[in-house]
């Protein structure tokens, strides 16, 4: 270890960064920097070391410049403030809103931005108040009730989607723990005697023992990361080397333990991306839950599956969000910069999620008020809201009559971005729900044409006419919208609105490889009237 007073151990590190950004920089954010080589690791058999000139060359070249640099591909009348740029992922994350991956959510805060009772430079005005009844006609995942049920409002969350429903519900569902954990407890072991009597166990393990050698000897962590960044490897060509090196033994375990790879029918999505042992398994966990005598802790181990079998889809890490082609055999990760293989068992998975969901559930137990929500499978530009809450809670349909709703806070679906129900085509496949692919406005599948956003524009307002049907007189609606088209002027006016304000906020932390500057508007409408 070089002889200089420029190296800070990793919690002198987090001091000099925060005081260096004016912000909180933990001691994990500089272990992540030296674990994905974006500064050298030095270490004296002790203790690890960074050099506080890669630090600053590093927060120079991305913290610093970052706002400077959105503003000035998006434009200066971009709200940092609505960047909660300072968060980190576990505050994005917190509680149930990980509970199963959904793409294209909103994060938490900035829904609690606009219905708590603070005020600032841009928010001038509180907009609603403990009891109010807050409605997302497209609820996805529940981002929306979720935050009205810690901060004392009732909701309505309407979807298309049956799953998105599921999995907004088991959110906010009460539940007897002791009872879950029981039902977890059964479940879990049934897979574990389940894996017992296959082979799987035995060709993992000295799968990742003959992996954990090559990737030490070939791909030494952070060492061949810090050479990647510094373009001190032809990574491209050298991975494709290690590769097909690596894969002569995979395929040699393979032959020798009898493993299943490939459905030679693929008749739907589970067979098509599940490596078939995974398949076996899947059914077989399935059928466990299945037996549950209790509805909510049915639901919520059903919901913890199918996070589960997510993970366990037969592509690459890199791929994980978007697919490509199912990968069944070991591959180099460009994600992880090594040697990766595709699952073969549900169990590490399944396990590590049961006891995220508890831990998240009981953190979130603690927080809710008893303020009262619902969650409805329906296409909202056709609902009766009040008919289908007089259905599932008289009480609720009680307050709701007297006082109505008295705003919206949605994410409208994105023209030509998402479709919906594909995203968790294994749930679909797996659960037997309906599908409702053709009542989705703005799919993926229709592209961003002419036509298109004709249809999207004649929808979204076909949901805010029927919503306001329901909504108090002097109601604000806020709708989260990444509007390149300028089609929300229109989509107000068809709708008997006006927008009356408009915020333009940097999204940060994309999950997808392109990371160019993004933005998107939440427009506040009122009445036209």
């Amino acid at each position: 270890m070089p002889q200089t007073k420029s190296l800070l151990t990793i919690k002198e590190a987090s001091k000099w960064a925060s005081d260096f950004l004016k912000r909180d920089i933990s001691e994990s954010n500089i272990s992540y920097l030296v674990q994905y080589g974006k500064v050298r690791k030095y270490n004296d058999g002790n203790s690890v070391f960074v050099d506080i000139d890669d630090l600053k060359k590093y927060y120079e070249s991305y913290y610093g410049w970052r706002e400077m640099n959105y503003k000035k591909r998006l434009g200066n009348d971009l709200n940092w403030a609505l960047s909660f740029d300072y968060l980190r992922e576990k505050d994005t994350t917190k509680h149930v809103h990980r509970l199963h991956p959904y793409k294209g959510k909103f994060i938490p805060q900035l829904v609690q931005y606009f219905i708590d009772d603070h005020t600032d430079d841009f928010k001038n005005d509180v907009y609603f108040k403990v009891g109010d009844i807050i409605l997302d006609p497209f609820s996805g995942s529940g981002t929306t009730l979720v935050q009205a049920k810690e901060m004392g409002m009732h909701s309505i969350g309407i979807d298309i989607s049956y799953f998105n429903c599921m999995i907004a519900e088991t959110k906010l569902l009460d539940y007897d723990f002791l009872s879950l954990e029981n039902e977890i407890k059964k479940v879990k072991q049934a897979i574990a005697g389940y894996e017992t009597d296959s082979n799987i166990t035995a060709f993992e393990n000295e799968l990742l023992a003959c992996m954990t050698d090559f990737n030490n000897k070939y791909f030494p962590s952070p060492e061949f990361k810090y050479k990647v960044q510094r373009k001190q490897i032809n990574e491209e060509k050298y991975s494709a080397e290690k590769e097909k090196e690596f894969l002569r033994t995979y395929n040699d375990l393979v032959k020798k333990y009898g493993i299943e790879l490939n459905h030679l029918f693929a008749k739907n999505f589970l067979d098509k991306w599940y490596i078939k042992n995974v398949k076996k398994e899947i059914d077989f966990a399935f059928e466990q839950i299945k037996k549950i005598k209790d509805a909510r802790n049915k639901k919520i181990l059903a919901v913890i599956l199918s996070r589960t079998i997510r993970s366990c889809r037969a592509t690459t890490h890199s791929d994980l969000a978007t697919l490509k082609e199912p990968q069944v055999t070991t591959y180099y990760c460009w994600k992880h910069k090594k040697i990766c293989k595709p699952i073969f068992s549900i169990k590490t998975w399944f396990d590590r999620y049961t006891t995220d969901t508890l831990y998240r559930l009981k953190t979130f137990a603690k927080l809710k008020t008893d303020s009262y929500y619902a969650v409805i499978p329906a296409d909202s530009r056709t609902v009766d809201i009040f008919k289908e809450i007089e259905k599932q809670n008289k009480n609720f349909y009680e307050i709701l009559r007297k006082q109505k709703i008295k705003g919206i806070f949605t994410s409208p679906p994105y023209v030509g971005q998402i479709d919906y129900h594909e995203q968790h085509a294994y749930a679909y496949d797996l659960f037997g729900f309906e599908r409702r692919d053709e009542l989705e406005i703005g799919p993926l599948y229709k592209g961003q044409g002419m036509e298109a956003r004709t249809s999207y524009v004649e929808g979204i307002a076909k949901v805010l006419l029927n919503c306001r049907k329901f909504l108090a007189d002097d109601f604000d609606v806020f709708l989260v919208a990444n509007d390149k088209y300028n089609l929300y002027p229109v989509i107000a006016k068809q709708s008997g609105m006006r927008i009356i304000n408009q915020f333009k906020r940097p999204v940060l932390n994309r999950t997808e490889r392109n990371k160019s500057p993004y933005s998107e508007i939440i427009f506040h409408l009122k009445n036209g009237k």
